[in-house]
């Protein structure tokens, strides 16, 4: 525990603990909106095609590499 000898001292921690806390506000503020956000509908669909998109570029991918052929392509040839 601090021990204080004047009242501008006790002041002066008094005024940096009010702006500490007036930060620490604005950041709940600015994480709120945030979070907002991305749980806003079109962000939530941008993520999901995002996604769909990545994993299909991944499959594509991966089966060109395994030498995996397209079954409606293997189909049509026979």
């Amino acid at each position: 525990m601090r021990v204080y000898s004047s009242f501008e001292e006790i002041d002066k921690d008094l005024k940096i603990l009010k702006l500490q806390t007036e930060i620490d506000k604005e950041e709940i503020k600015l994480s709120l909106d945030q979070t907002k956000e991305s749980l806003s509908p079109m962000s939530l669909m941008r993520n999901a095609l995002g996604s769909i998109a990545q994993k299909a570029l991944i499959l594509k991918a991966v089966s060109k590499i395994m030498g995996v052929k397209d079954v409606a392509t293997s189909n049509r040839n026979r």
